[in-house]
């Protein structure tokens, strides 16, 4: 007589997703995909904003940096939140703040009110990826994860193309303040699909280590009411940060990091100030790079699950994508050294390309190695060192334009962090297999 456990034993490891696992992924891309628009929005009416309240370049730098203040340090907090209680409502509450303070910044008077916005912004959006990591580590196996990943980094590339193309004709007819006022509003309206998610019961398995295409109930997370069970069982941030492997992710996302937030920050300032370039051409620049990134993301997430199924190791796939992406993106030295604009859009495509090869993979690794019961508290880690690049990379950047008076240093300084990025995950992290956490220290702080 077969035994549910060898039923399970049975079912061979597939990379398909089930419907229900499909419309979780698709969900969750889209919050990230509202996450980055709303982030972002603020470098495309930049020039607008500059003029209208009397900025200057330093505090534009500022404001943009200031967003990862916030964003940065919760990132800890909702790592903690997310392994502590029920993660469908840290991100539903964390999404109705973010969409709150998009919709003020509309309404602001001055620089400390726009400020204020920012701040409040990355509070909300720091419980994003604690939340995925989450989710995807307890629901989604191993030949799995490259693809679930890949579709949220596909609705993170996603954001900011769309955010660009559709913010410039709207700021062009409607103004910077109703544009920011519209997106708030719209931003909100992701609450409806997965407030109905929130009433469903709570799935009888806990976690999905070889899931079927038939699986129906695996969706949901946690109970909605109490702790996560899990809690009592996950390691202490000591414990993690005790990790080689934990120390190679936090540098190799904060490379990433660096890299990208040059992309959501001054990219479209430096096609309109140093290449000459029109609100529109730009709008349509960035937004083919960011969907070159989204698409090459798709791409390498469901490439890195297939070899994978095929019998590769983890470790190799997941570091030949997260090692080789980062040389790729390196290329972004040679914008500041050509006259072409061209070629110099020709290369911010090929950046993207690599930028898409790391991304689908980065966060496998992570929810990989730290395993369901401490995927938040390693996610709220790593993305609170990797973005510390958001402190330095916008406030930076603008130092040395208004020295320097040009892009030059900028693109070399990136594209030399960029290679330490893929060093970082070849050679520091270690094998891509989940670590064997000791029991809790009663003494550790959780």
């Amino acid at each position: 007589m077969t035994t549910p456990s060898d039923a399970m034993s049975s079912v061979a490891p597939t990379t398909r997703l089930s419907p229900e696992l499909s419309r979780l992924a698709i969900l969750l891309a889209l919050s990230i995909f509202i996450n980055y628009i709303d982030r972002g929005n603020l470098s495309i009416a930049a020039p607008h904003i500059k003029d209208e309240l009397g900025l200057s370049y330093s505090q534009l730098g500022i404001l943009f940096s200031s967003f990862f203040w916030t964003y940065a340090v919760f990132q800890i907090v909702s790592g903690w939140l997310v392994d502590r209680f029920p993660v469908n409502w840290v991100l539903a509450l964390g999404i109705l703040l973010w969409s709150a303070a998009t919709f003020g910044t509309g309404l602001v008077s001055g620089f400390r009110m726009l400020l204020a916005m920012r701040l409040i912004l990355g509070i909300g959006e720091s419980v994003a990826y604690p939340s995925y990591s989450k989710i995807i580590s307890r629901h989604f196996s191993e030949v799995q994860r490259g693809r679930a990943n890949s579709i949220i980094s596909a609705g993170q590339a996603s954001g900011p193309a769309v955010g660009t193309l559709l913010g410039g004709l709207l700021i062009a007819h409607v103004g910077w303040r109703l544009f920011f006022v519209a997106f708030g509003v719209a931003s909100s309206l992701w609450l409806v699909p997965w407030l109905k998610y929130l009433r469903r019961p709570e799935p009888t398995a806990e976690s999905n280590p070889t899931p079927s295409s038939g699986s129906a109930n695996i969706v949901l997370t946690q109970s909605l009411e109490g702790p996560s069970r899990e809690y009592a069982a996950s390691a202490t941030i000591l414990q993690i940060l005790r990790q080689r492997s934990a120390w190679g992710t936090f540098a190799g996302l904060f490379a990433y990091n660096y890299l990208w937030y040059f992309f959501i920050t001054w990219l479209p300032i430096y096609l309109e100030r140093e290449r000459h370039f029109s609100v529109q051409a730009m709008s349509v620049v960035t937004s083919l790079a960011f969907l070159v990134l989204a698409i090459s993301a798709l791409l390498s997430g469901w490439l890195s699950d297939k070899w994978i199924a095929a019998g590769a190791a983890p470790t190799r796939v997941r570091k030949t994508f997260t090692g080789a992406g980062p040389v790729v993106a390196s290329s972004i030295v040679l914008v500041g050294i050509v006259a072409s604009h061209s070629l110099a859009v020709a290369i911010l495509i090929l950046v993207c390309i690599g930028l898409g090869m790391c991304t689908s993979n980065l966060w496998a690794v992570t929810q990989t190695l730290a395993g369901p019961a401490t995927s938040g508290k390693w996610t709220g880690l790593q993305n609170f060192t990797g973005n510390l690049a958001g402190w330095i990379a916008p406030t930076l950047i603008g130092l040395i334009v208004q020295g320097a008076g040009n892009y030059f240093w900028v693109f070399v300084i990136t594209g030399a962090v960029t290679l330490l990025g893929s060093a970082a995950w070849v050679f520091v992290v270690g094998p891509i297999e989940p670590v064997q956490w000791p029991k809790p220290d009663s003494t550790s702080f959780k």
